[in-house]
């Protein structure tokens, strides 16, 4: 394991503010979904599936329009882009606590559409600034800066809500997702190096020529991935709850969330490692290991160990992988597909591994969620093992550095 790589990396040009404004800017938009859910169930009384058909509206709204604003990006700019979620999110989110439930459900699907892309943007831009043998340890980094969000959001949404009140929290989450697009809007990170200059209108490669069979497999991989991690994050509260031991739950995904941040630095620092495939195979086959922790939360902290170790590196992996294969004129749309794909996991993990648990016992949650994994990596497994290259526009140095099957360098 070694410094040197990220020593490197934050040495570039704009690569350390960069870095400090995500951890910033997505928090609020972390803790946007809690929030929603405390507002629904405590303010407006409903249940908690009124609650979860608001979050999957925003779900839906957030998958079809990352990959549109990320093309919009690429045509226009990123600033036009920021300055119309920006104003789009504030409006929503200071209008949201007066909303009667059915407008509050048709207007977080639109809002949803208009999310401030943060994640896209700052791992758009990191392609830009970072060359393309650089940034593992770049993506390393995002990955933990990700995951420094999701300890801090949610858990600042829900103490602010049950300290003030969830009305209080929307205005807070509000303000923070303006001044987020604020201070990228005036940071205005760059989306392409300056070597990937694109002619003013010269006409965007077919999606075709880049959308290949490995694109493909990759944002599979991305869709597996968080799907793994959500149905986790359920199925940790269910098996806690039915063993009586429910109030270790916090310490118990926060040292998950802490064995993420570990393997993500390690990952980061190696000269070598496994391909996207082999990451998120192992992840999966941990997660169905966990299975075996019965209900003592220390084994089930235990046990999680090797599964969470390599969430930030799995994530890390295909965010990379994604920017060397997109060509830059079309970086922004490819990154948005990596987003959604990440937010398609996300939404089927959590509702798989509830059924599976309603249907069984918690611990199958594990189990359920692990295999899914597995068969997601068993489906693409042939890409990999193909040895035809697919049709690339892209430059020859990313085309040489696209992930391969057991190591990449």
């Amino acid at each position: 394991m070694r410094l040197t790589p990220y020593r490197a990396v934050l040495g570039l040009p704009g690569v350390r503010p960069l870095l400090i404004v995500a951890i910033l800017a997505r928090i609020p938009s972390v803790a946007a979904g809690v929030t929603l859910t405390l507002h629904v169930v405590l303010e407006l009384d409903r249940g908690y599936f009124a609650a979860g058909l608001v979050g999957t509206a925003s779900t839906i709204g957030a998958a079809v329009g990352a990959p549109l604003l990320g093309r919009m990006v690429d045509r226009r700019g990123l600033r036009p882009v920021l300055a119309v979620c920006t104003i789009a999110e504030g409006v929503f989110w200071s209008v949201a606590g007066w909303l009667p439930y059915p407008v509050l459900l048709v207007l977080a699907l639109a809002a949803g559409v208009l999310m401030l892309p943060v994640f896209s943007v700052v791992r758009q831009s990191l392609a830009a600034l970072v060359p393309p043998d650089q940034r593992r340890p770049a993506y390393a980094l995002d990955s933990m800066s990700v995951e420094l969000s999701f300890m801090v959001g949610p858990a600042l949404a829900v103490l602010l809500a049950t300290t003030v009140s969830p009305h209080a929290t929307m205005w807070a989450v509000g303000v923070g997702v303006v001044l987020s697009g604020t201070a990228l809007f005036i940071f205005n990170p760059p989306v392409r190096a300056e070597s990937e200059s694109v002619a003013a209108g010269a006409p965007a490669p077919p999606r075709r020529s880049w959308l290949s069979a490995r694109m493909v497999a990759i944002l599979a991989i991305a869709v597996a991935t968080t799907l793994v991690l959500g149905g986790t994050d359920v199925t940790v509260v269910a098996v806690l709850r039915e063993a009586g031991q429910v109030g270790w739950t916090g310490l118990v995904l926060a040292l998950w969330g802490v064995y993420s941040l570990i393997g993500g630095f390690i990952y980061g620092s190696l000269s070598r490692v496994p391909s996207p495939l082999v990451l998120l195979s192992v992840l999966a086959f941990g997660t169905v290991l966990v299975a075996l922790a019965g209900a003592q939360w220390f084994l089930v902290a235990l046990l999680l160990i090797p599964a969470g170790a390599l969430c930030a590196p799995t994530l890390a992996a295909a965010a990379d992988a994604v920017s060397h294969l997109a060509p830059s004129s079309v970086r922004g749309e490819a990154m948005g597909l990596h987003g959604s794909a990440i937010t398609v996991g996300l939404a089927l993990g959590a509702p798989l591994a509830g059924w599976v648990i309603d249907l069984s016992s918690p611990r199958w949650g594990f189990v359920a969620t692990g295999v899914a994994g597995l068969l997601v990596a068993l489906a693409v497994l042939p890409i990999y093992l193909s040895r035809r290259r697919p049709p690339s526009v892209a430059a020859p140095e990313q085309r040489s550095a696209e992930p391969s099957l057991a190591v990449s360098d």
